[in-house]
């Protein structure tokens, strides 16, 4: 049987640990729990030493966000298999056997996505990840169950284990083997997105992401980092911008990223109307600091890339122009 890490990456979120890792705890027998923590200033290490002391804590030096948060810790994690699992995560019983046993039944499979509820809703999908992430032409994801903000109620429609293109970083299971021949996260996102650009990394390299229904847990999402944060947007677009330089074919390279600019133009308008300023200068943000690193990115594409990346053409045009509010 192959072991398994679950590796919570925490900044500052004593409060998230108290509520959630009773849950992790009592619900991973088979697994050994880390605590990653990116250097945090308030008293969550004592809080693990004191309540958790069977918990393996790992100190990163400073407060890296995710994507390096991970890199650096998960040096120290042995397991065959990393469950790299957000604090606010409740997770239920029985949650890691069938991801273990997909992983033993197919060597082709490299990442795994379970369920993701609402934790706040929970006959609910969560708008994090839902039920297994696409991305259409220009790169805005999207999910079964979940497409822009309209997420649908859970009656079990997205069932089946199926082959996507990206899991959530929320609840995301990797093989040890294949995180590290891929590098890890890339670090220069920072946050957001960094999860699909290494499913689309792992994509190029024939690899499969699949989701496994069988497994269920429930998040809170935007405790780290609220919706409503404009530093969240400007992560966002600029660092979609970044997946799409490293990840497209090089014949569609320029083409869309000359669309994908117009089409974020008119997201800034958007913003502007619904009296959003400090977003629409979030995105012009991301535009400036992604020319700024163009040629820097440009030196890390791969030799590899598939054309079928994509699901649809177009996810705002099925949403905004044609009414396409759910993933069927």
């Amino acid at each position: 049987m192959k072991s398994i890490a679950v590796v919570i990456l925490n900044w500052n979120g004593k409060r998230l640990l108290e509520q959630f890792l009773p849950s992790v705890v009592t619900h991973s027998p088979e697994a050994i729990i880390y605590v990653a923590d990116n250097a945090s200033t308030d008293d969550s290490i004592a809080y693990l030493q004191q309540a958790w002391p069977q918990i393996k804590i790992i100190k990163n030096a400073g407060n890296y966000g995710f994507a390096k948060g991970y890199n650096e810790a998960l040096q120290f994690v042995e397991e065959d298999i990393y469950a790299l699992v957000n604090s606010d995560v409740e997770v239920t019983a029985g949650w890691l056997q069938p991801i273990i046993d997909k992983f033993e039944q197919d060597n082709e499979v490299a990442i795994i996505q379970p369920k993701i509820l609402d934790y706040k809703n929970k006959t609910f999908f969560e708008y994090a990840g839902a039920a297994g992430g696409y991305l259409d032409k220009y790169g805005f994801p999207f999910c079964r169950g979940r497409i822009f903000d309209t997420v649908e109620e859970d009656i079990r429609q997205y069932d089946n284990e199926v082959d996507i293109l990206w899991a959530s970083g929320a609840c995301f299971f990797i093989r040890k083997d294949i995180y590290r021949a891929l590098k890890g996260f890339d670090e220069d996102f920072f946050a957001h997105m960094e999860e699909i650009d290494l499913c689309w990394r792992a994509f190029n390299k024939n690899h499969k992401v699949i989701f496994c229904p069988q497994s269920v847990i429930y998040h809170v999402g935007g405790a780290t980092l609220n919706s409503t944060n404009p530093h969240k947007t400007f992560l966002n677009f600029r660092n979609s911008l970044w997946m799409l330089t490293k990840n497209l074919p090089a014949g569609k390279l320029f083409p869309i990223i000359f669309v994908r600019l117009a089409m974020d133009g008119m997201a800034c308008v958007r913003f502007l109307m619904q009296g959003k300023p400090a977003h629409t200068w979030a995105i012009l943000k991301s535009h400036f600091y992604y020319f700024l690193k163009l040629f820097y990115f440009l030196n890390k594409r791969e030799s590899k890339h598939y054309s079928n990346y994509y699901k649809i053409n177009s996810i705002t045009y099925k949403y905004f122009v044609k009414n396409g509010k759910v993933f069927d």
